[in-house]
C-alpha cells in the first residue's frame, strides 16, 4: 500500500537561466546557489507535503530550457499532473516561448493546471523589465490557472506558489 494519497508529476519549464533549478532547490532543500549549473536534459526532485489532510508526493521534473533539449519536452509531458512556466522579470525575451511551452504541455499532458511564474523579483530594483501586470495578462491570455512571482534567492513566495499549484492539481483530481 502507498504511503501517499496522491503522487503528482510537476513540470518546471521555461527558457535557459530563468531560475527553474534554483526554484526547485529552494523549495525542496531550502538552498540557493548563485552559480547554479545548466540543467542537461532533466533533473528530478521529490518532496512530500501535507495539504488539506492529504499526503502528497511531488515528483518535480526540472527540464533544461536550452533549445537543444526542446525535442525531449513532449515525452516529458506525458503523465504530467501540473506545470510551472517560468520567466525572468529582468529579461523580456524569456516570455518569447511561453506559447510554445503551453501548447506542448496541453497537447501531451492534457488540461493540467499551469502556473506562470515571474522569477528573480529580488532583482526588481533597478532591473525589472516586465511589470507584474504584464505577467498576469500573459497568464490570462494563455488560459493559465494561476500566476505568481518568486525569488529563489530570498525564498519569497517559493513555498506559496508550490502550494497554490498543488491545490489546483488536488482540486482537479478530486472532481
Amino acid at each position: 500500500m502507498s504511503n501517499y494519497d496522491f503522487t503528482f508529476k510537476v513540470l518546471l519549464l521555461g527558457d535557459a537561466s530563468v531560475g527553474k533549478t534554483s526554484f526547485t532547490k529552494r523549495y525542496c532543500y531550502n538552498i540557493f546557489n548563485p552559480s547554479e549549473r545548466l540543467t542537461i536534459g532533466v533533473d528530478f526532485h521529490v518532496k512530500t507535503i501535507e495539504l488539506h489532510g492529504r499526503k502528497i508526493k511531488l515528483q518535480i521534473w526540472d527540464i533544461g530550457g536550452e533549445e537543444r533539449f526542446r525535442f525531449l519536452l513532449p515525452t516529458y509531458c506525458l503523465g504530467a499532473n501540473a506545470a510551472f512556466l517560468l520567466y525572468d522579470i529582468t529579461r523580456p525575451q524569456t516570455l518569447d516561448n511561453i506559447s510554445e511551452w503551453t501548447n506542448i504541455v496541453r497537447q501531451k499532458g492534457g488540461p493540467v493546471p499551469i502556473m506562470l511564474i515571474g522569477s528573480k523579483i529580488d532583482l526588481e530594483t533597478p532591473q525589472r523589465n516586465i511589470p507584474r501586470e504584464y505577467g498576469i495578462q500573459i497568464a490570462e491570455k494563455h488560459n493559465m490557472n494561476s500566476f505568481g512571482e518568486i525569488s529563489s534567492k530570498t525564498g519569497q513566495n517559493v513555498t506559496k506558489t508550490f502550494e497554490v499549484l498543488t491545490e489546483l492539481t488536488l482540486e482537479k483530481m478530486e472532481k
